[in-house]
Order: C-alpha cells, then structure tokens, then sequence
C-alpha cells in the first residue's frame, strides 16, 4: 500500500513538473494583436537581453512634447543574436525605429517588435535576418 501511495505521488509531481513549462510559456498573438501594426521612434533607455524574451525600452516624445516610456518585447536573447543583432550594440541614448504589433491592452504602452531600425539605417528583427539598410 505504501509503495502504490509513493508511486501515484511520484507520477504526480513528474506530471505537474512537465506541465508547469508548457502553461507557462505563451503566444505572442495572445498578448500582442497582430492586425494592429505600429512605428514607434524614440531614444534607447534600456535593452534587456535575459530569458526567455528581450526587451527593449525606449523613451518617446509625443505631439506635445512629453515624453513616454514604451517597451517592446522581442525574441530569445539567442535568437535575436541569431538574427543579427549583438549585446551591447545599441546603448541607452541611441535614436531608433521600432516596427511591431501593438499589446492587446491598449492603455500599456507596450509591443512586440518585429525590427529596430537604428539612426545610421542598420536594422535588426525578430524573425530572421534583415537584409541591408532599413529594410
């Protein structure tokens, strides 16, 4: 009875285990609306390259001239690498465009990016490398 009790324990932890990562990686369409492209322009304040998902945060003017913070989340720091872009190759103050989808939640000034585009026409992206400038 007792070894019956450990191994019905045991099969459940396994179970739980295996479950916790799958529920709690999620979709980018699930966050992010992807009929709702945006261009958003503005200065670097922070990249963060850590797991499981970059981001980028960048300050930007609006018509009026106050200035917002908006962040935009990106692949895997491996895959961004993979797709060109390095650590440390745009630093804060650095001017930028950055083309993605909008949050689903429209009152967060938040997005995925599919390309950042810097001041001198390089330009990185999410899905795979991007050929020569601005494109």
């Amino acid at each position: 009875m007792k070894r019956t009790f450990l191994a019905v324990l045991g099969a459940g932890l396994v179970a739980l285990g295996t479950g916790v990562p799958a529920w709690a990686h999620h979709s980018f369409a699930a966050a992010y609306d992807m009929g709702n492209a945006i261009t958003v322009h503005g200065v670097i304040n922070q990249v963060l390259l850590r797991n499981p998902h970059s981001w980028f945060v960048i300050d930007v003017k609006d018509a009026s001239g106050k200035v917002e913070q908006w962040s935009f989340e990106a692949g895997t720091p491996s895959g961004m690498i993979r797709n060109g872009y390095k650590p440390d190759i745009i630093k804060a103050g650095a001017e930028v465009t950055i083309k993605g989808f909008r949050a689903r939640d429209a009152s967060q000034n938040r997005g995925m990016l599919s390309q950042l585009t810097t001041a001198d026409g390089k330009t990185y992206g999410m899905f795979g490398p991007q050929e020569g400038p601005g494109k």
